[in-house]
């Protein structure tokens, strides 16, 4: 039996159907803002976010890019099978480097109908009568699927050609032509999600340099979203949650602007904020064991050998990490899980959209604004708000 803190119970509300945003605004900044400050909430247009943002603000952006990551592919008897890229294995397990394989690499997948596909059967998917990529079953245990193809096609001008937006499954709807530019950040850059961080929708450029101009500072790191984000909390003792593994890149100029700045640190979307509190967990294990890998566990921040450490001595130690190995970039995974209960060590405020109920993302938020996280939910639903990917967004500044 979930104990009466860690019940998933409490973090159910009822989302009614129509609430659901199933497509984007004309206008990225029409959005609705919610604006939640030392426990009073207003409501605001996206439009006014440059006048809510304290002006000495540093907002952390998540750059990483969507790719077209559902692959459909055909039997010979004419059977559809989807196949949904997740995770690079081979010639290489980096996102970036995957997707520039030439001729043949392999994937871990989601398989749709997976049942139909007999591991002889070689599956085709013709572009052009130039270009049909070959898939094969390399492991049905492990979802492993390679592909093959001929020419100086890099893979991801293939999936580029091929492949299909990965909505979320909660839209219910095949996607459509503007699907490609709406989930997608203006500010997306380095690929290898499948999901967007839904947050940083809503910002356009216009609107990033007149922060800029205001004098909110701006800094970027990665995470490559993953499908996991969208897994349900199946058991009622929600800690027990298997938490998906992420992975997060940051560099030299995100641990210096941690450390040099004086105003609030905001991530833009809760993406940003796993990896900046996971960046601190690993400054944490790196002043403990200067050998540590950049991997941080579900359960790290709630380890009693890990707690005591300032941010400052986290950031100095991840510098001294780099410094010597003479690195200005670093690459790790994250599967920190962050519930009510949690001590924020980089975040001040948070920009997030109105999330699923009973999630992992909920449980965030609660663990970020206390017991508030219901006043907030109820003053959207009450507000005609629009909740998920495509919906609409909040300011929170406890």
């Amino acid at each position: 039996m979930a104990s009466d803190s860690a019940s998933l119970e409490k973090y159910l509300y009822e989302l009614p159907e129509h609430r659901i945003a199933k497509h984007p605004l004309a206008n990225r900044d029409d959005s609705k803002l919610l604006l939640y400050q030392t426990g009073e909430i207003s409501h605001q247009t996206f439009k006014e976010v440059v006048d809510l943002v304290p002006d000495n603000a540093l907002l952390f952006l998540n750059n990483t890019k969507v790719i077209a990551a559902r692959l459909f592919f055909r039997k010979s008897t004419g059977a559809q099978i989807e196949v949904f890229l997740t995770e690079p294995i081979l010639p290489h397990t980096e996102f970036q480097k995957a997707l520039k394989a030439k001729n043949k690499c392999t994937w871990k997948c989601m398989i749709g109908n997976l049942k139909k596909w007999k591991d002889e059967n070689i599956l085709s998917l013709r572009l052009n009568d130039d270009l049909n990529i070959e898939a094969r079953l390399a492991d049905r245990e492990q979802n492993l699927v390679e592909f093959s193809w001929a020419g100086d096609q890099e893979f991801l001008s293939i999936v580029e050609a091929a492949g299909h937006v990965p909505l979320p499954p909660y839209l219910n709807r095949e996607e459509e032509a503007e699907d490609k530019e709406r989930y997608q950040t203006v500010f997306s850059e380095n690929e290898g999600a499948v999901a967007a961080p839904t947050a940083g929708l809503h910002f356009t450029d216009e609107i990033l340099e007149s922060l800029r101009k205001k004098g909110v500072n701006q800094d970027r790191v990665t995470l490559h979203v993953s499908a996991g984000t969208f897994r349900p909390i199946k058991d009622t003792d929600f800690k027990n949650h298997d938490m998906h593994n992420e992975r997060i890149i940051v560099n030299r100029t995100n641990i210096e602007s941690i450390l040099s700045t004086n105003g609030p640190i905001i991530p833009v979307g809760t993406t940003a904020l796993r990896t900046l509190e996971s960046l601190y967990w690993y400054g944490v294990k790196l002043s403990q064991d200067s050998s540590s890998k950049f991997f941080v566990e579900k359960n790290d921040p709630y380890e009693n050998h890990l707690q005591g450490v300032s941010l400052e001595d986290a950031m100095k130690a991840i510098l001294k990490k780099m410094d010597g190995l003479d690195l200005d970039e670093l690459k790790g995974e994250t599967e920190i899980f962050i519930y009510p209960g949690y001590t924020f060590k980089v975040a001040n405020g948070l920009f997030t959209n109105f999330h699923m109920p009973a999630s992992t993302l909920v449980l965030l938020v609660a663990a970020f604004v206390g017991e508030d996280w219901q006043k907030i939910y109820k003053e959207a639903l009450n507000n005609d708000y629009r909740f998920l990917s495509y919906g609409d967004t909040s300011l929170l500044l406890p």
